[in-house]
């Protein structure tokens, strides 16, 4: 089975402390420290696991700029085989639509049986795998918490509402956006970062992919973010005390007074 997992370099909540850019519709990036997409990892540690099942090859791929590139290298040391990397100016400013054109034009460059995307990125979004998938015309499915590969289909399990579980049964090809907890991604040594550190990563500007420079990047962005901020705080939370009885009785007379009822 041939498999592309799409990638995105972001910040580490872990490593940063953030603030806002001067015009107050981004974070100030000049300084941060960057990772992989935390949902990203799951999706190569799953196309990792199905490939040592049933046999194929992993392809990593990320949108972004040279810097991305360290996130390709640190997937291929964890098992995949390969990665490239799109980078192009005129793909700057994109939005979730431009992002899914992008990839779908390296998709089609190639002969993939499942794409595999993160649940979302840093932006929150969860756009880009359900964009990618009605561009390609391809089955999807999202929050997906469980693989099983056949021949020409695949059995999925996703997670929907109330702490409930579905099975779907997709064929192939098609475009599956997977949940964290599918899996435990693989610890990535030293040894291993070092083995693709002089691999060469082929890179793809909008020539190379057939993409119109003004159908992407800022130029072909429909979605255009305004503002940035951090929510005020509210003025705390009002704990009740008594027994259970005297606790809900308080509770409906605030909720009465507050106009909740």
């Amino acid at each position: 089975m041939e498999i592309l997992v799409c990638v995105k370099r972001v910040p580490d909540t872990a490593e940063n402390e953030f603030e806002l850019n001067s015009e107050g519709n981004d974070l100030d990036r000049d300084d941060l420290v960057y990772s992989v997409n935390e949902w990203d990892n799951y999706a190569v540690e799953e196309a990792i696991q199905i490939v040592d099942k049933v046999g194929g090859s992993v392809t990593v791929v990320t949108v972004g700029d040279d810097g991305a590139e360290e996130v390709l290298r640190r997937e291929m040391a964890m098992g995949a085989d390969n990665g490239v990397l799109l980078s192009d100016d005129a793909f700057e400013g994109s939005d979730g639509r431009g992002i899914a054109a992008i990839l779908k034009a390296e998709v089609e460059k190639g002969n993939y049986d499942l794409i595999l995307t993160g649940a979302q990125a840093d932006d929150g979004a969860g756009q880009v795998g359900g964009m990618l998938a009605a561009m390609l015309d391809y089955p999807y499915a999202s929050l997906v918490n469980k693989i099983e590969p056949a021949d020409a289909k695949i059995k999925v399990g996703r997670e929907i509402e109330g702490g409930n579980q579905e099975m779907n049964e997709i064929e192939l090809p098609c475009v599956l956006s997977i949940q964290t907890g599918i899996n435990e991604p693989r610890y990535v040594g030293i040894r291993g970062i070092r083995k693709v550190a002089g691999v060469e990563i082929p890179v793809k500007g909008a020539a190379d992919l057939g993409v119109n420079p003004g159908s992407v990047g800022e130029a072909g962005a429909k979605t255009k973010r305004v503002d940035y901020f951090v929510p005020d705080l509210g003025d705390g939370a009002e704990m009740l005390e008594g027994s259970t009885d005297e606790i809900i009785e308080k509770l409906i007379e605030k909720l009465k007074a507050k106009g909740g009822l």
